[in-house]
């Protein structure tokens, strides 16, 4: 196995296609898929559901594309390291995103550029809100769903992965829900129904749960509630490690996969926007794996 064999799995794992992959690489499609089944016959496992409608990471893939990002976001760190020096970036950046990337993964990728770049401003715009880049809110935006507009692009920056979590204290005292019709009789945490902002978003309706007892439009406040013994409620697991009183529940029914977008204007962009988009990426993907481990673990 070679490091630009799975420069070929990133690029497919992120586009979910071999199109996709074969723009970013400056490949054919065939190609990448030959790329593809040499690099599945050198781990012998495979790596994607092939299907008409793309390419799946399996679960040996999911596995593999957490390793390799980190493995690329270190290799990024030490090269952006060595050449700081003589490129170092200033002025100010405003980064839109919602408020659990902006709490849990944000301030750590936020301080390791601005050691890399002292010059650089870095501000952070965290809202319970689709971030508005026409209204310039914000020069770059992180958001739960690709954008349809033409007048914005947006890149992958990675899958992330949420559980239902309750404090221990919690369940000792209610006990642990064995199915999900004990969900419907159990004290619910999560957004406010009527406020939620984006459909990627609603956790709990498709498990048949409309009542929440205890909501906020913040998914940081959500995750205070729980950790104060309030109920179950839906959690990022890159957020566990910073409330180790959180205990997953029901994980073989209720393990939910989102991806965060990195959204910009579809005009040209400077180089020093540019720059800052590229170590915001290799940074959230490489903070996202680390703390997924740490919850794993």
């Amino acid at each position: 196995m070679n490091w630009d064999d799975l420069r070929v799995f990133l690029a497919t794992a992120r586009a979910e296609s071999l199109t996709g992959a074969g723009g970013v690489l400056r490949m054919d499609p065939a190609t990448v898929a030959r790329r593809i089944t040499r690099l599945e016959r050198a781990t012998g496992v495979a790596l994607f559901l092939k299907s008409p409608q793309g390419y799946r990471p399996t679960e040996a893939g999911q596995r593999l594309l957490g390793d390799a990002e980190a493995a690329e976001a270190r290799v990024m760190r030490g090269l952006a390291g060595l050449s700081a020096e003589g490129t170092q970036l200033s002025g100010a950046v405003r980064i839109g995103a919602p408020d659990g990337c902006a709490t849990f993964l944000l301030p750590q990728v936020c301080a390791q550029i601005a050691r890399l770049h002292p010059g650089l401003d870095l501000q952070i715009l965290a809202l319970p809100r689709v971030v508005n880049l026409s209204r310039r809110e914000a020069d770059i935006a992180i958001t739960v769903s690709r954008p349809d507009a033409a007048r914005l692009r947006a890149e992958k920056l990675g899958d992330y992965r949420l559980s239902l979590a309750a404090s221990r204290d919690w369940l000792a005292e209610h006990g642990t829900p064995q199915s999900l019709e004990d969900l419907r009789h159990a004290r619910m945490i999560g957004y406010i129904p009527d406020m939620i902002f984006d459909a990627e978003l609603d956790y709990l309706s498709p498990f048949g749960i409309s009542r929440v007892p205890l909501a906020s439009t913040s998914v940081s406040v959500q995750l205070q509630m729980a950790r104060a013994g309030g109920g179950l409620a839906i959690v990022h697991d890159f957020a566990l490690p910073a409330a180790p009183v959180l205990q997953r529940v029901l994980p073989e029914k209720i393990a939910l996969t989102r991806t965060f977008w990195l959204t910009s204007h579809a005009g040209p962009r400077d180089a020093r926007l540019e720059r800052v988009s590229a170590l915001l990426s290799q940074g959230m993907r490489a903070e996202i794996a680390r703390l997924e481990a740490l919850a794993a673990a």
